[in-house]
């Protein structure tokens, strides 16, 4: 049995995107996608930090699933600093298993064994990312964060998602939003 997020939770399926002053170094020039979103907090995913210590097919040996040549184009994410051992497959709502939250008709989100399996045999999503920990915020936390404007938010889509330009997302999520941040000023002046 497959869970559907209801749509009108607050920005379920929307990215955000750190505004350039950006005060947490955790999350300088991220894109985070939002997984869910209610009164009582919200939890998202990092779209733009590898973890370039650990590749997926390592992750797999140590999981005891043989990794194929299918791997090597799956990469391992950053999703943020909350229980950072926990791992997430965000991905294509092609795949829906009966773990499977699915944000929208789109994108799912499964946190078990079983999608990693798929993946590794072929029969997994069309695309996916894996994260290690998740970003998450308190009761009305994100909620004041946006009314400070420290995020910006912008509609997902599938190469914001799971597009392999890592380097260029939050960039490109700032284009999306019509902000050239070439052309932003990081001083403070006065009228």
């Amino acid at each position: 049995m497959r869970k559907l997020i209801q749509q009108g939770e607050y920005l379920v399926g929307q990215c955000l995107v750190a505004m350039p002053l950006m005060s947490d170094p955790r999350f300088t020039k991220t894109v985070v996608y939002i997984c869910t979103h209610t009164p009582a907090g919200a939890m998202g995913l990092v779209l733009n930090r590898a973890i370039e210590a650990v590749t997926f097919s390592e992750l797999l040996e140590q999981l005891g699933i043989q990794a194929t040549p299918l791997c090597r184009s799956v990469h391992v994410h950053s999703g943020g600093p909350v229980e950072a051992g926990r791992g997430f497959v965000l991905h294509s709502g092609d795949y829906v298993h009966n773990a499977t939250i699915m944000v929208d008709q789109h994108v799912g989100l499964t946190a078990t064994v079983d999608v990693l399996k798929a993946i590794a045999e072929g029969h997994g999503p069309r695309r996916s990312i894996l994260a290690l920990g998740y970003a998450g915020w308190g009761e009305g936390q994100l909620d004041n964060e946006l009314r400070q404007n420290v995020w910006l938010t912008v509609p997902a889509d599938e190469e914001l998602l799971f597009g392999d330009d890592l380097e260029h997302k939050w960039d490109q999520a700032m284009m999306r939003l019509g902000i050239d941040v070439r052309m932003l000023s990081l001083e403070f002046g006065h009228a």
